[in-house]
């Protein structure tokens, strides 16, 4: 099939350093063989809130047709809605920040253009259920496809270590650690709207998704069906621990799984310890995963352990949902509702610590 046109809506640093090298990696053939060896994507615009980030992001375009630039000061034929109006293009990849998101995606997809959208879905469920409803409610839903993207489902280790899981039972236990400190020398506070988030969590809920989707990940692969080890309940306990970063930076979390397991969620972007962590006890063995190395302890048999290269594995989920739209089958580990699943996981925490560690019930995992 020809390749599928493409625009990238956004030019902040995760486009300029991730998505723009995934898509020019999916145009040019034989970059990435271990991915595609096809060109499946050709990267036809880039549209960003300002013409001045728009040609920034384009400067880095290495191909030898660079892209059309579009922006909301671009003038008359070069906005958001031009972009979608061409019909040579048929999917956009969308990372602006998180509450703008949710317009931007559904204007494409009204538009009829299949969507990958960064993490997290909306800035909270109310947001995420609102665009889900529309984008399960069309007339024609095949016709363009929602597709959100989190790396983190796409890291080896934690494929590995759900693959393992599969086969030890029932979670009985588990703990999670998060530590690190985010400085006020790092690139991602100096954008205006995460410094001074207008969302739940801040650096909790923008970055921190990332680790709750992992979690979420390694908990449904235990059980019979994955389904008595997703999360029931949870208290928490949330704080600021530095000045700068807003609302929160730290959570302490127990959660109880259906089956009755209770675990630690623990995460903080604001500590001077440092951990990068996962541990689950299971009914036949033991996981853990410490920072890109796994561990398995099956019980009767030997244990094993694996090392993982460290890569952010935007490539890869790029490649995927490349994939999915070529194929017509979207992948399970970009839907919507993983991505409702993951944010739900978090928000329930924060509305625990805002009520000094009330029980929150899970609806959505």
């Amino acid at each position: 099939m020809a390749p599928i046109g493409t625009a990238i809506i956004g030019g902040g640093i995760w486009v300029k350093e991730r998505h723009l090298v995934a898509a020019e990696n999916l145009t040019r053939a034989g970059r990435q063989p271990a991915v595609l060896n096809t060109d499946i994507l050709s990267l036809k615009a880039i549209y960003s809130r300002s013409l001045k980030s728009a040609t920034d992001t384009a400067s880095l375009v290495t191909g030898t047709t660079p892209p059309d630039l579009y922006a909301s000061d671009a003038g008359s034929g070069k906005t958001y809605h031009d972009l979608l109006l061409r019909t040579d293009i048929q999917a956009v990849i969308v990372a602006l920040p998180i509450l703008s998101q949710p317009e931007h995606i559904e204007a494409a997809l009204a538009a009829g253009k299949h969507v990958l959208a960064e993490k997290p879905i909306a800035g909270d469920t109310a947001a995420a259920r609102k665009l889900m409803e529309y984008y399960r409610g069309r007339e024609h839903p095949a016709e363009a496809t929602l597709a959100i993207a989190e790396n983190y489902r796409f890291f080896p280790s934690f494929a590995f270590a759900r693959e393992q899981a599969a086969g030890l039972g029932r979670v009985t236990n588990f703990s999670v650690r998060i530590f690190s400190l985010m400085g006020l020398e790092n690139k991602y506070l100096g954008t205006q709207w995460r410094s001074k988030p207008d969302y739940q969590g801040g650096f909790l809920l923008d970055a921190g998704v990332h680790q709750a989707a992992a979690t979420r990940f390694i908990l449904s692969a235990g059980g019979s069906d994955g389904n008595d080890s997703k999360a029931d309940t949870v208290h928490a306990i949330t704080d600021r621990v530095t000045e700068y970063l807003l609302p929160i930076d730290t959570v302490n979390a127990i959660i109880r799984t259906r089956s009755g397991a209770t675990g630690t969620y623990q995460h903080s972007m604001g500590s001077k310890m440092s951990a990068f962590e996962w541990h689950f006890a299971y009914e036949k063995g033991s996981i853990s995963i410490v920072g890109d190395t796994v561990t398995v302890k099956p019980d009767g048999r030997d244990e094993i352990v694996r090392h993982f290269p460290r890569a952010p594995y935007v490539n890869e989920e790029v490649a995927a949902w490349a994939r999915a739209i070529a194929d017509g089958k979207p992948d399970p580990l970009q839907s919507v509702e993983e991505a409702l699943g993951d944010l739900e996981f978090l928000e329930r925490m924060f509305q625990s610590g805002e009520q000094n560690g009330a029980l929150q019930r899970y609806q959505f995992q």
